[in-house]
C-alpha cells in the first residue's frame, strides 16, 4: 500500500534552495508587517525593561544597603516590581499579537493549498492518492503550527533579549563578557549540527505519515470496509496498518531524541558558567581589592541567567526552523504544481447557450503517453437540440471524448467548440453553466438530500428540488422518507441503490438546467427493473438538450440522432442506428455480441428492417424509453440481461 504520484525527496536541480525558501517563507508574512513591527516594539521594549533589573540589583547592593539610604532602597524595589509588571505586559501583548498572525498565516497556507489543488486537472488526482494530499493540508500544515505562530515571535524576542544582555554585560565588565561568550561559537556550531539531523527526519516522518493517512482513508472508507471483508483482508489491512504505525512511532522518537544530548550539553555548560565568573572574580582579587563590586559581579551573574534562557532557546528555535524547513517544502511543492487546464485571462462568458457542440480535428494524448495517442483525428458536429451515441471497445476513447466538452481534460491538437467557441476561450463559469455530466459513478456528499441537489444551485427554493426530484423520477422515494429531503445520505450514498442514487445525481443536474448533457454510461451497471426508471428520468433530462451519450448497453441509443462507433481512438463509423445496421460493420457486430439474435450474420435486409421497424411500432413499451423500443428487435430477454460494467477499463480510458 505504497503511495503513487508525488513524493518529495528533497530539492531537485534547480529548485529553490534554501536561502530562497526562506524568502519565500517571510513573504508569508509581508500582509501582516504592521501587527509585525508592533510585535517588535514590544519585544524590544520587553527586553530593555529585563535587562534594567539587573542594574537596579546593583544599586541595592553598591548603594542603598551600603548607606543605608531607605528611600532609595524603597524606590529601586519599587522599580524592580514595575519592571515584572510592564514586561509581564508586552509579553501578553506580544504573544497575542504573534498568535493572530501566525493563525492568518496558516489560514493563508492551507486555502491557498487548497484553491491551488480545485484548479489541478482531472490527471493530477488519477495518479496522486486522496490520503496523500489530505496530508498535505492536514499533517503538514499543521506541523508547521507551533513555528508559524510563536517561533517568529520567539527568534525576534530570544534574538533582542540576547543582544539587550550582552550589551549590559558589556557595560558592567567587558573581561567578564569575553569568558562568558567564548563558547558561543561552539554552541551554535552544535545547533546547526542538530537542525540538519532532525530536518532530514522530518521529511521521512512526514512522507510515513502520508502514507499511513492514505491507508485510513481508503481502507476505513465504506468502499474499503466492504472490498476488505468481502476479500477476507481485514486481518492483513491491520497488520499493514500497525506496521506503518511502528515505523511512524520510531521515527517520532529518532525526531525527539535526535541532537538531546548535544543540546543538553550547552544547557549544563550554560548553567555553570556563573560558577566559572565567581572562581575568575575570585583568582583576579587574589588577595588585593576585587576588580569588580560585589553589586557589579551579582549582577553580572544575574544577566548571564537571563542570558542563557534565551541563548539556549535561540538555539532551538533554530533547530525548529530547520525542521519547518522540511514541511514548507512539502506545501510548497504543491503550491508549485502547474496548472495544466487554467482560465484564460480574457476569458469569453456569453449571455445564452444555444448548444451547438462540434469537434474539430480532435486529438489527445495523455501526459507521458508518447507511444500511442488516446484520440486522433476527431471529427464530429452535435446540433444544438440533438443527441450523439458514441460507443465502441472497452479502451477505445469514449469516456476521454466526452471529458474534452467540460474541459475535464484539454485537447493535444484541434479544438472543441460551443456555439462555435473554442471551450478553452470559455470562463470556467461559463462552461460550468452550459454542461452537465451523469456518470455511472455518483458520487453523494455525506449531507442531507437537499444539500446534495442544492450542490448543484445553492439557492434552489425547496419547491424547485421537489420538481427536479419529480422529473427524476425519485421524489416518490424520498418523501416516503422518516426525514423527507433532510435524510442524511451517509458517506457517497450508501444508505441509497444505485438507481436512486442515479435519479439523485440526476435530479441534481436537471436543476442547474445546462444546455449540453453528458451520460456516461449512467445505465449500465443497473438492473433491469431499475434500468428503466432511469433511462425515463434521462429522456426527461435529455429533451430538448444537445446530449452526448457514453453507450454500453445499446438498446439505449438506437433512436440517437447519430452514432459514432469509435476504434482506437478514431471514429470508424458514423450514422443512424438503421444506417449502422445496413453497414453491417463494427456497429452491427457490436449489437450481434450484445444480442446474438438480434443481427443475421450478414447484416439485416431490407424487409427484415421494415420487420424490425414494424415490430417497434407495435410494441406495447412507452415511447419515451428507446430501451424498451429497442425490444421488438432484439428480444428482450436478450438485451435487459446484465452484462459486466464497462467501468474498469485501461486507467488511460477512464480516470
Amino acid at each position: 500500500m505504497r503511495p503513487e504520484g508525488i513524493q518529495w525527496s528533497g530539492p531537485a536541480a534547480g529548485e529553490p534552495r534554501p536561502p530562497a525558501q526562506l524568502r519565500r517563507i517571510l513573504a508569508l508574512f509581508r500582509p501582516y508587517a504592521g501587527r509585525l513591527a508592533l510585535v517588535g516594539l514590544l519585544v524590544a521594549a520587553s527586553a530593555v525593561v529585563s535587562v534594567a533589573t539587573p542594574f537596579l540589583l546593583r544599586a541595592v547592593l553598591d548603594v542603598a544597603l551600603p548607606q543605608g539610604r531607605t528611600g532609595l532602597l524603597s524606590l529601586l524595589a519599587l522599580g524592580m516590581i514595575a519592571a515584572a509588571v510592564v514586561n509581564s505586559i508586552f509579553n501578553v501583548l506580544q504573544t497575542l499579537i504573534s498568535t493572530t498572525v501566525g493563525q492568518r498565516v496558516m489560514h493563508d497556507l492551507r486555502t491557498a493549498v487548497y484553491s491551488h489543488l480545485q484548479r489541478q486537472s482531472l490527471a493530477f488526482f488519477t495518479r496522486t492518492r486522496t490520503g496523500e494530499v489530505q496530508s498535505r493540508i492536514a499533517n503538514d500544515i499543521g506541523g508547521m503550527q507551533s513555528t508559524v505562530t510563536s517561533t517568529a515571535t520567539s527568534l525576534v524576542s530570544n534574538l533582542t533579549s540576547v543582544v539587550a544582555t550582552v550589551v549590559a554585560m558589556v557595560a558592567l565588565d567587558w573581561r567578564l563578557t569575553l569568558v562568558s561568550l567564548l563558547l558561543l561559537p561552539f554552541f551554535v556550531w552544535i545547533s546547526r549540527r542538530v537542525g540538519n539531523e532532525r530536518k532530514r527526519i522530518t521529511t521521512e516522518k512526514q512522507r510515513q505519515l502520508a502514507l499511513m493517512s492514505s491507508a485510513v482513508q481508503e481502507s476505513l472508507s465504506v468502499s474499503g470496509i466492504l472490498l476488505g471483508r468481502t476479500m477476507g483482508r481485514t486481518d492483513s489491512l491491520s497488520r499493514e496498518f500497525t506496521q506503518q504505525s511502528d515505523e511512524l512511532a520510531e521515527l517520532q522518537i529518532r525526531s525527539s531524541m535526535a541532537g538531546r544530548w548535544r543540546m543538553s550539553v550547552i544547557g549544563i555548560v550554560m548553567a555553570a558558567m556563573p560558577a566559572a565568573i565567581y572562581w575568575a572574580a575570585g583568582l583576579t582579587a587574589s588577595g588585593r581589592a576585587p576588580l569588580v563590586s560585589i553589586g557589579t559581579l551579582v549582577a553580572f551573574v544575574s544577566l548571564q541567567q537571563g542570558l542563557l534562557r534565551p541563548t539556549v532557546s535561540l538555539l532551538s528555535t533554530g533547530v525548529d526552523v530547520q525542521t519547518s524547513l522540511a514541511l514548507f517544502a512539502r506545501i510548497f511543492e504543491y503550491l508549485d504544481l502547474p496548472v495544466e487546464i487554467a482560465e484564460r485571462p480574457d476569458a469569453v462568458r456569453p449571455e445564452t447557450v444555444r448548444g451547438d457542440v462540434a469537434f474539430e480535428g480532435v486529438d489527445f494524448r495523455y501526459q507521458g503517453d508518447q507511444d500511442r495517442p488516446t484520440l486522433s483525428g476527431i471529427d464530429l458536429t452535435v446540433p444544438a437540440g440533438s443527441s450523439l451515441a458514441v460507443v465502441g471497445e472497452t479502451g477505445s476513447g469514449k469516456t476521454t471524448l466526452s471529458y474534452l466538452v467540460p474541459r475535464l481534460y484539454d485537447v493535444t491538437g484541434g479544438r472543441v467548440t460551443i456555439d462555435g467557441t473554442d471551450v478553452r476561450d470559455l470562463s470556467f463559469a461559463a462552461l460550468a453553466e452550459a454542461t452537465g455530466v451523469v456518470s455511472q459513478e455518483t458520487y453523494l456528499f455525506h449531507a442531507s438530500v437537499a444539500d446534495n441537489l442544492r450542490f448543484a444551485k445553492p439557492g434552489a427554493t425547496d419547491e424547485e428540488l421537489v420538481e427536479a426530484a419529480k422529473a427524476a423520477q425519485i421524489h416518490q422515494m424520498v418523501s416516503e422518507l422518516p426525514q423527507g429531503y433532510d435524510t442524511v445520505v451517509g458517506e457517497r450514498g450508501y444508505r441509497f441503490s444505485g438507481g436512486e442514487k442515479q435519479r439523485l445525481a440526476i435530479a441534481r443536474t436537471i436543476l442547474r438546467n445546462p444546455p449540453v448533457l453528458i451520460l456516461d454510461e449512467a445505465t449500465s451497471a443497473l438492473d433491469n427493473q431499475t434500468e428503466r426508471a432511469v433511462q425515463q428520468a434521462i429522456d426527461t433530462l435529455a429533451a430538448g438538450r444537445t446530449t452526448i451519450t457514453i453507450a454500453h448497453r445499446l438498446s439505449t441509443i438506437r433512436h440517437a440522432d447519430q452514432i459514432a462507433v469509435l476504434d482506437t481512438g478514431r471514429v470508424v463509423e458514423l450514422g443512424t442506428h438503421e444506417e449502422l445496421l445496413a453497414l453491417d460493420g463494427r456497429y452491427a457486430a457490436l449489437l450481434r455480441r450484445e444480442a446474438p439474435s438480434a443481427v443475421p450474420a450478414q447484416g439485416l435486409s431490407g424487409d427484415s428492417r421494415r420487420a424490425g421497424d414494424a415490430g417497434a411500432r407495435t410494441s406495447t413499451a412507452s415511447p419515451q424509453s428507446p430501451m424498451l423500443r429497442m425490444d421488438s428487435l432484439v428480444g428482450a430477454a436478450d438485451v435487459h440481461t446484465p452484462t459486466t460494467p464497462a467501468i474498469r477499463r485501461d486507467p488511460k480510458e477512464r480516470p
